[in-house]
């Protein structure tokens, strides 16, 4: 008997009938010989709209009480779930991230998983219930107090509860069938890929990929869970993210030796760029910057430091972080100003990160005049440059992200003569 836990997104069980139909695919999953363990995220808009009441009432919220509020999305999720496959004869029992056993830390409204200890979870499969989980959220032991795990928190739920239960595979479904080569909202004749590994997985949710949150990716490849991302609208295979070169399927006769030289394109809006202008240009500086960006519990993703200014000793560093994250960030950096000694700081929440990823750039040269060439020609101007030996990222300005995604995409050859279907409108 294998172990499988399977995740639902918010488009999956955005109303009756979505939950009636992912009951259905569970109840079969169980009749086919399976034991299941279920995670769900709250239905359709429901933490939008929880965030809209909260912001209704006030303008600044308690983060503890906000974890209280967003929480029941899940709740009304799973219960929901619950019913549904009771109603079709099989019997389920539904559980809160706490119950399930998600330790977290005590920071609200991103909080880390510290430990899983899922023995409810597990008496509930030892009577052959189907057990199903609150995505998203958890209970510091330090507090005692529910917590929320940010972006991407049910996809994480649903790879440490497999981690922890020790499953043979994490389903992901969504509302497309699978990772493609690029968002198939923005290019709509992507290519679905069959397998990735999870190095290059890696990369994609590190850059704007939302089929997959980064947070997930990791704790899969750290614990060896093999991912299958799936669409809950069909039953076609989907993707296969493989955390150990071992893991590879065995190539078919016919089928090329070597890996692809490029997996995909992702893009991402989520993000900020902050300018810090004047910085005294000593050592030390740049760690103390950073420093007081990291106490204000943002994360950094792309640096640029300019030479210093030809008789000022002063630089200007860029980087860019979460837009959710700005405000904080930037009232710790004015709050330092005099200490540091910077002249001022621009903020522009304009901007749009493209990143073409693949391991077979490694040893393919021309990979990145391609990809400039490429940018070039669509009338695309960079802002940002940022590598790996499997990634290259640039920033630019928001209102030329699609075009300059669908314009690498055409260029790397990844473009397909059919058009990929898109179920819901999410991607989650």
């Amino acid at each position: 008997m294998s172990l499988i836990v399977q995740k639902f997104g918010g488009s999956s069980v955005s109303d009756a009938e979505g939950i009636k139909r992912v009951a259905q695919r569970v109840v079969d999953t169980q009749a086919a010989g399976n034991e299941v363990v279920v995670v769900v995220s709250a239905m359709g808009d429901t933490t939008d709209e929880l965030l809209d009441l909260a912001d209704q009432i006030t303008s600044a919220p308690s983060a503890r009480e906000m974890d209280m509020l967003l929480s029941a999305g899940e709740r009304i999720s799973m219960s929901l779930l619950a019913m549904a496959i009771q109603e079709q004869g099989a019997t389920a029992q539904s559980f809160t991230g706490s119950q399930a056993g998600m330790i977290t830390d005590a920071i609200h409204g991103k909080a880390r998983i510290i430990d899983v200890s899922p023995h409810r979870v597990k008496t509930a499969l030892e009577k052959g219930d189907i057990a199903i989980v609150a995505g998203f959220q958890g209970m510091s032991r330090e507090s005692q107090d529910i917590t929320t795990l940010g972006r991407g928190g049910s996809d994480t739920t649903a790879v440490a509860l497999a981690a922890a239960l020790n499953a043979d595979s994490c389903e992901i479904y969504t509302d497309v069938d699978g990772i493609y080569t690029a968002d198939p909202r923005v290019v709509t004749n992507a290519q679905k890929i069959d397998e990735i590994s999870s190095e290059e997985m890696l990369e994609m949710a590190a850059s704007g990929s939302k089929i997959l949150h980064l947070r997930c990716v990791e704790y899969a490849r750290r614990f060896g869970v093999p991912l299958h991302v799936r669409s809950s609208f069909s039953t076609n295979e989907g993707t296969w993210v493989l955390p150990n070169p071992d893991d590879k399927i065995k190539i078919q006769e016919g089928e090329p030796m070597e890996q692809p030289i490029i997996s995909g394109v992702a893009h991402d809006r989520s993000e900020a760029k902050v300018t810090i202008i004047g910085v005294p240009d000593i050592p030390g500086k740049a760690a103390e910057l950073f420093g007081i960006v990291a106490g204000a519990h943002s994360n950094i993703d792309m640096i640029v430091q300019n030479v210093s200014t030809k008789g000022t000793g002063k630089t200007d560093i860029s980087f860019t972080l979460p837009m959710v994250e700005g405000k904080e960030a930037l009232e710790a950096l004015r709050a330092s100003q005099d200490a540091v000694g910077f002249d001022s700081i621009d903020y522009n929440d304009q901007v749009g990160k493209l990143s073409l990823i693949g391991a077979g750039m490694r040893s393919n040269p021309g990979v990145s005049y391609k990809f400039f060439d490429a940018l070039h020609k669509a009338g695309v101007n960079v802002d940002m440059i940022s590598t790996s030996e499997i990634r290259i990222s640039i920033v630019t300005h928001a209102d030329l992200l699609d075009t300059a995604v669908r314009a690498v995409h055409a260029a790397f050859g990844l473009d397909s003569e059919d058009e990929a279907t898109v179920y819901g409108g999410t991607g989650r």
